[in-house]
């Protein structure tokens, strides 16, 4: 019954196709009612819960599918492909996200290791990259009561900060749990250089630059990033920048100006590369996607 209380305020609260933000901090509706091929995004820590409908996400030609039976975590930065496979107005996809905020799961990692006597066992385990866990009745019950202060003015402001501490403490304890200590745990090495990594996408940082700034060797660095995003760090770079490029392309950006706000100092460069990762030419790949959305 909870899942559907919370389908009912999305649907009241959000009757169009749109993607909006709420008076709760991180928390944000979505409705789409078109089928949408997947295409690069970058996604940040969060969770994304679906109330009706499916959504699919591509990390390194893994494909992650997901309905109302089980919720996405993404607890770093990762560049990926999304979409909506089926949605449309008859049956829209429907859903939630919530932003994780780095530092209140750090407090809450910590809280919850040190209550269960574990505070060591994260050390030295890199963090996995997507995550899906089936709703269970904390997590459920914790993101009705989230947005059921929707409804409420006084209780948004009162009672916000703790209810969406409880939901991330649900996320935190259930299926994905793992996956989230780890990232946000004693051993977040992994999760700070993509921290790092993301927000200077346009600077040249070697392997080596990588590895000292956590103290670890090049090889065991290596084996790590592998090991929590699938890729190595030279292709997580790669990826996140045009990931990036492509998102700025699509949204009227020039291809020259795409490629230099993410690092490019070469057009031609950015060309071959997009070419390879995407299959077409980034002219061609925006033509294309112009006509998928419908854009003018």
């Amino acid at each position: 019954m909870s899942k559907e209380q919370i389908k009912a305020i999305i649907e009241r609260r959000l009757p169009a196709a749109g993607l909006v933000d709420t008076a709760l901090r991180g928390v944000q509706l979505f409705r789409v009612t078109e089928a949408m091929p997947c295409a690069p995004a970058v996604y940040e820590p969060a969770v994304v819960a679906i109330l009706n409908g499916t959504k699919e996400a591509i990390l390194d030609g893994e494909h992650h599918i997901y309905d109302c039976d089980n919720y996405l975590l993404c607890p770093m930065t990762l560049p990926v492909e999304a979409g909506t496979p089926q949605a449309s107005e008859e049956d829209p996809l429907l859903g939630v996200v919530i932003t994780l905020e780095p530092r209140m799961m750090r407090e809450l990692t910590m809280e919850i290791e040190s209550a269960a006597g574990s505070g060591r066992q994260s050390r030295g385990v890199a963090p996995s990259a997507l995550a899906l866990a089936s709703w269970d009745a904390g997590f459920t019950e914790a993101l009705l009561r989230l947005l059921e202060l929707l409804e409420n003015s006084v209780d948004l402001e009162v009672l916000g900060p703790g209810r969406l501490r409880e939901l991330c403490y649900a996320v935190l304890m259930g299926e994905a749990g793992t996956a989230a200590r780890r990232a946000f745990g004693v051993g977040n090495e992994i999760a700070r250089t993509i921290d790092y990594l993301s927000n200077h996408l346009t600077e040249q940082v070697t392997i080596d630059d990588m590895a000292d700034n956590v103290g670890m060797s090049r090889a065991v660095f290596h084996r790590r990033f592998k090991e929590a995003t699938t890729m190595s760090p030279i292709q997580f770079v790669k990826s996140m920048r045009l990931n990036n490029a492509a998102m700025k392309i699509a949204e009227g950006k020039t291809v020259s100006e795409a490629a230099w706000e993410v690092g490019y100092q070469s057009s031609s460069q950015f060309s071959r590369e997009f070419k390879r990762i995407y299959g077409q030419s980034p002219r061609q790949w925006s033509h294309d996607r112009q006509l998928t959305t419908g854009v003018a």
